[in-house]
């Protein structure tokens, strides 16, 4: 009796595990807000605060209720913007504006331009707000530095150096930042006090890492790279601690921390969903089928709602000689995110 009393004890934790599963893996499209207007775009920031979404749109951001779905502001002039930075402490938000080599900076409660700031590199992409140092950083893409600001004057306080092409970054919110360095195939840690790279993870055999974000009470960094793998990495020793397959063309990778989620989007039109069982193990539940092109994203903390921009494509033209793989144009006008829910 006592062994078929732990049996069924067994067979019922197995059911709960089983059913409890759909929780994670259950992510789908429930509503496409249309935004319009030409152009493409990049990377989008969440405001859990003020409940307000920042999506970069060609040359300006695209502001959006997180609760009612509706656009509700824009700020300008942000030429070949990349990515929004927030920092509630200060009532700022700061744009990387990548055609003119500048960070826009606005008011977060009004949305009005304070100005420009010069960054030292080429073609900032990512930008930052580290709360510990109260810094703005930079991320330069081709000009292989980071640019580091104070958040309130704007001074420029030191330029790092990365020989690498920076891609997307990841903060513990302590004051170590972990970034990407596409072209090397490496993860560097950066501390923000010193401004200096204090340790260089390599990926190899992975490569082209794109999207990073971090769990900072494990101290865990998920890293996706356009080799359609999802790794997980030890913060502190740089250490591989699982491989995953994703799809192509990934360009972001974003974490719910109510939900333990990790996630990867890929302009193949596939989302990776990993759950964190631990700090040391990890299960892939669900490959979501989203759009062509979709391959940024943003989670609302909140309601665990998926945030991904999308659009209609042009099938591809024939290749040619000088053109061996002719990529497909948007379709003017057909802008819009994609709202995922579990």
């Amino acid at each position: 009796m006592r062994i078929l009393h732990s049996y069924l004890i067994h067979v019922v934790l197995a059911a709960c595990a089983l059913t409890a599963l759909p929780a994670y893996a259950a992510y789908h499209i429930t509503t496409k807000i249309e935004v319009g207007g030409d152009g493409g775009w990049d990377y989008l920031e969440p405001d859990s605060i003020e409940r307000r979404l920042y999506v970069s749109h060609e040359n300006h951001v695209v502001v959006i209720d997180m609760d009612t779905l509706k656009v509700v502001g824009d700020v300008p002039d942000a030429p070949g913007i990349g990515g929004v930075a927030l920092a509630h402490d200060l009532n700022r938000g700061f744009t990387a504006n990548g055609d003119e080599d500048t960070i826009s900076v606005f008011e977060l409660s009004t949305l009005k331009s304070l100005g420009k700031w010069k960054a030292t590199g080429k073609r900032p992409n990512q930008i930052g707000y580290e709360p510990a140092t109260k810094r703005v950083f930079s991320f330069n893409s081709t000009g292989r530095n980071i640019t580091v600001f104070d958040a309130l004057s704007g001074a420029v306080l030191g330029t790092i150096a990365v020989d690498g092409r920076t891609e997307f970054y990841a903060m513990d919110g302590k004051g170590m930042i972990y970034d990407s360095l596409q072209d090397k195939a490496t993860v560097i840690a950066i501390d923000a006090r010193t401004m200096k790279v204090v340790a260089t993870y390599p990926l190899a055999p992975n490569a082209q890492p794109a999207g990073t974000v971090m769990d900072p009470i494990t101290r865990r960094i998920f890293v996706a790279c356009r080799s359609k793998s999802l790794l997980v990495l030890d913060a502190d020793s740089g250490k591989i601690l699982a491989t995953f397959p994703i799809g192509e063309r990934n360009d972001a990778a974003k974490f719910d921390p109510g939900l333990k989620l990790a996630f990867a989007s890929n302009g193949d039109g596939t989302l990776a969903v990993l759950h964190e069982d631990s700090a040391d193990q990890f299960t892939m539940v669900e490959i979501v089928r989203t759009e062509y092109g979709a391959r940024t994203m943003a989670v609302d903390s909140k309601t665990h709602r998926l945030f991904v921009p999308s659009a209609d494509f042009a099938p591809a033209a024939a290749p040619t000689a000088d053109n061996p793989n002719p990529r497909r144009s948007m379709v003017p006008g057909s802008f819009r995110v994609l709202v995922l829910e579990p």
